[in-house]
């Protein structure tokens, strides 16, 4: 019944959703180069359905390896934050700082830095969009640890990554994974930002541009689905691997 309920849920809210959207659109009497409707968006991937699939896989991998690094480098940022206190304190306003500065702005420049590494530059924009969340809430979690765990794993020899392999991560893994569902759509906002703002032709954020330049509304709100689609799948995959790591942290509800 609980499995039932969590595949039912989400399912009948999109569907609400796409009922309200196509009301709204019927109500105000809309035409489709206003304002697309879900009824004109089957025409739109049945037309375009080859550049959807291999747009939305090129999008797909940039992502990815965005978020993977992310999760790497975000990691190794956290841990050195969490264990002193000197670098937290000199890396959180550098962070802050950063992280205020509209994305959108830095896509101009890594097009300039990297000329042509186009791959290069999408996979680094969802890199430095995602991987703060994961860096702070990491760090976070290990500044919290309890000080007589640390106390004790060192005087029994422990280094600084048993201590954060054997206790701190396994403490961790709820505020990481909660960091890592926000990250996701991150990278995703990353890599459509240099492939619409610095267009090359690839993914869906170019799909996009070429719906919005033959003023093809139905294709350009098709391809916002199509990317809302693929971060619930991303999405869904993160709740996956939650369940299998940190599982025992959920509460039940009733």
């Amino acid at each position: 019944m609980k499995t039932f309920q969590k595949i039912a849920v989400p399912i009948v809210a999109i569907a609400l959703f796409l009922a309200v959207w196509e009301f709204l659109v019927w109500v105000n009497g809309w035409p489709n180069y206003v304002m697309a409707s879900p009824s004109d968006l089957p025409e739109a991937y049945i037309r375009f359905w080859n550049l959807f699939v291999s747009g939305g896989w090129q999008t797909l991998w940039r992502t990815v390896a965005g978020l993977g690094l992310a999760v790497l480098f975000g990691t190794a940022l956290g841990m050195v934050m969490g264990f002193s206190r000197v670098a937290r304190d000199a890396l959180y306003p550098l962070l802050v700082g950063f992280n205020a500065i509209p994305k959108a702005t830095l896509v101009p420049v890594l097009a300039l830095l990297f000329i042509g590494q186009h791959n290069f530059n999408t996979v680094l924009m969802a890199f430095l969009i995602s991987f703060f969340p994961i860096a702070v809430s990491v760090g976070i979690g290990l500044s919290t640890l309890e000080p007589e765990y640390r106390d004790i794993l060192r005087s029994l020899g422990a280094s600084r990554f048993t201590i954060f392999r054997k206790i701190a991560l396994p403490k961790t893994l709820p505020e990481f994974f909660g960091a890592l569902k926000v990250s996701v759509t991150l990278a995703f906002i990353g890599t459509n930002l240099v492939e619409i703002i610095s267009p090359h032709g690839r993914g869906l954020g170019a799909l996009f541009l070429s719906g919005q330049t033959n003023s093809n509304y139905p294709l350009m709100f098709a391809v916002l689905i199509a990317l809302a689609v693929l971060g619930i799948v991303l999405y869904y995959a993160v709740v996956a691997l939650e369940k299998i790591f940190a599982g025992w942290a959920e509460r039940p509800h009733g």
